[in-house]
């Protein structure tokens, strides 16, 4: 029973479908850039950013595919899950680099269809049909960090 799981205190009230959207963004640019998930990532109702660190500035063709397939992704619908593991039986593919150092024994997964699974203990939409409209409101691209930050909000 989920009550029995002993977990860390969380001390943000997140807007449920940007949050989950940060979910999907950070496995998209995984997929289309093959870079580590956001580095910075500030999330809100109005307006969010997220930052990554890539090979190369990305084209404008290539900012319209994150939107094209954030927006598919949504459209799909796929089914926001949660699981729980121990440290010890996480699974490979799950890095416990990024969890605070005080992170308790038992962690929460957080996955989405066969997209995306990452420790998360915030709050998410129940599928992704849920999160609304993906709109990419600008990005940036710093060439000395090799820093992209895209900026969007969800429309719903």
């Amino acid at each position: 029973m989920v009550e029995d799981y002993i977990l860390n205190e969380h001390n943000k009230e997140e807007f449920p479908p940007a949050h989950t959207a940060e979910h999907l963004l950070n496995q998209t640019m995984i997929r289309l850039f093959g870079c580590e998930r956001s580095y910075n990532a500030h999330i809100e109702r109005k307006k969010s950013k997220m930052s990554f660190y890539l090979d190369h500035k990305p084209s404008r063709q290539e900012e319209k595919q994150i939107e094209q397939e954030m927006n598919r992704l949504i459209e799909e619908d796929l089914p926001v899950t949660f699981e729980f593991a121990t440290r010890d039986e996480l699974p490979e593919d799950i890095g416990l680099d990024r969890l605070p150092d005080d992170a308790s024994e038992t962690i929460r997964l957080v996955r989405i269809g066969d997209y995306d699974v990452c420790p998360c203990i915030g709050r998410h939409v129940r599928s992704t049909a849920q999160i609304g409209r993906f709109e990419l409101l600008g990005t940036n691209w710093d060439d000395h960090e090799r820093s992209f930050r895209v900026r969007f909000k969800i429309i719903q």
